[in-house]
C-alpha cells in the first residue's frame, strides 16, 4: 500500500513517527510531505525519513495569506498525488481532505481539538474527510458521527511506556536531573486560531522565577523572543531531547498545550496559563479527570504564582503525579498501535475503505 502522511508541526512528526516505522517495516510505500513549522525539519533529518516540503517559500503574512497557502499546498499536493498515486492520505490538515476528495483518495484526519475551538480547521477539513480519528475526549460537533473515537490522547503514540523511557544521561546534558528544576514554556502563539489568546507575559514570568528559584534551576525554551532578565534562563534544547528533559521536571509552567499535555502524559505536573482553559476536552480531561495539571486562565496571575509555589515546595509531588499517570494509563491505550492498526486493517480505494477479511 502507498499511503502519503502530511506533517504541519513537530507535533505530527511525533504523532505519526512510530506507525511510519512500522508500516515501513512492512514494506508499506511512505510519502512524507510536510509545512515546514519550529523544528520540524530537524527532527525529520534526524530521523531518516524523506520528506518534500510543500511550502519552501514559508508562511505568508495575515487571514489572506492562510487562504493563499491552503491554495499554494493544495495545488502542490494534487500535483504530487496524480504523480505518485497514493491509496491512502492522512494527517492532521485541511489540505489531505479536499484533496482527497478532488482525486477521489480516502483521507483520514486525525485531530484532538474540538470543532470549536479551530472551527475554520473543521469546516474546511472535516467535510471532505473519509474519516476523522479523536480522543474520546475530543468534541467535532456536527461530525462527530464521521469520527471514530479513541481512548487516548496523541502523546500517547509516542510518549507511551512502551515507545518512550526518559533517560536521565540525557537530562544531564542540560541540567543535574537528581536536582529540582522548572522548565517555564513560552509559545508563539500566533496560528490563526490563537488570535488574541493571552498567555504569559514577561512581568509575570519575571515574578515565576522568583518564587521558583528557592526551590531549584528555572530552565526557559521559548518560541518568542525574551526580555534581557529573562534571556539567562533559556536553555537551548536539541529537540530530539526534549521529552526527556519533560519527564525529569518537578513542574512544567507555559502557555504551550501540546507540552502541557507532553508533560501531563508523562507524570509531571503541569500548569496552563492562557485562554484556552476550559475549553479543550483531552487537556480538560488531563486536568479535572486525572488531576495531571492546572488550567489557570489569564485573569488570575496570583493564582498561577500560588500553585506554582505549592507544587515546588511540597516533597510529595512526584509521587502523587506519578500514581495518577498510573491511573491514566490503565485507562487509555498505545495510540500509535491503535493507528497502525486502523490504517493496516482497511482496503483503502475509491475514496472510502473497506474492512479487510481476517
Amino acid at each position: 500500500m502507498s499511503i502519503l502522511f502530511h506533517l504541519g508541526h513537530p507535533a505530527h512528526f511525533h504523532l505519526f513517527k512510530n506507525v511510519i516505522l512500522k508500516l515501513q517495516k512492512e514494506g508499506h510505500i511512505i510519502h512524507i510531505l510536510i509545512k515546514d513549522k519550529d523544528v520540524l525539519r530537524k527532527l525529520l533529518d534526524h530521523s531518516g525519513f524523506d520528506y518534500v516540503n510543500i511550502l519552501p517559500e514559508g508562511k505568508s503574512a495575515g487571514k489572506t495569506g492562510l487562504f493563499k497557502d491552503l491554495f499554494r499546498r493544495g495545488r502542490r499536493m494534487i500535483t504530487y498525488c496524480k504523480r505518485h498515486k497514493p491509496d491512502l492520505l492522512i494527517g492532521t490538515s485541511a489540505d489531505i481532505s479536499y484533496v482527497g476528495k478532488l482525486l477521489n483518495i480516502p483521507a483520514v484526519n486525525v485531530n484532538e481539538d474540538d470543532a470549536h475551538v479551530v472551527p475554520m480547521h473543521a469546516w474546511i477539513s472535516y467535510p471532505g474527510a473519509t474519516s476523522i480519528l479523536s480522543p474520546e475526549s475530543c468534541d467535532n460537533g456536527r461530525w462527530n458521527k464521521k469520527t471514530e473515537f479513541y481512548p487516548g490522547y496523541h502523546e500517547l503514540a509516542y510518549l507511551h511506556p512502551d515507545h518512550f523511557n526518559p533517560d536521565p544521561t540525557i537530562t544531564s546534558k542540560y541540567t543535574n536531573p537528581d536536582k529540582p528544576y522548572f522548565i517555564l514554556r513560552f509559545a508563539s502563539l500566533n496560528a490563526h486560531h490563537d488570535s488574541g489568546i493571552r498567555g504569559v507575559n514577561d512581568s509575570l514570568a519575571g515574578l515565576l522565577i522568583e518564587k521558583l528559584k528557592p526551590y531549584g534551576d528555572i530552565l526557559i525554551t521559548s518560541e518568542r523572543p525574551l526580555t534581557k532578565q529573562l534571556e539567562p534562563y533559556r536553555i537551548p534544547v536539541d529537540p530530539i531531547d526534549m521529552h526527556h528533559l519533560l519527564a525529569h521536571a518537578k513542574l512544567v509552567i507555559g502557555d504551550s498545550q501540546t507540552m502541557s499535555a507532553e508533560a501531563g502524559v508523562l507524570g509531571t505536573p503541569f500548569i496552563r496559563y492562557n485562554d484556552f482553559v476550559g475549553r479543550i476536552g483531552y487537556l480538560n480531561e488531563l486536568e479535572n479527570k486525572y488531576k495531571l495539571g492546572f488550567g489557570i486562565i489569564p485573569d488570575h496571575p496570583e493564582e498561577l504564582l500560588k500553585k506554582a509555589e505549592e507544587l515546588a515546595a511540597s516533597d510529595e509531588t512526584e509521587k502523587i503525579f506519578m500514581e495518577r499517570k498510573e491511573l491514566m494509563l490503565k485507562a487509555k491505550i498505545n495510540v500509535a498501535d491503535f493507528l497502525y492498526r486502523y490504517i493496516s486493517e482497511r482496503q483503502w480505494k475509491n475514496g472510502n475503505f473497506e474492512k479487510r477479511s481476517k
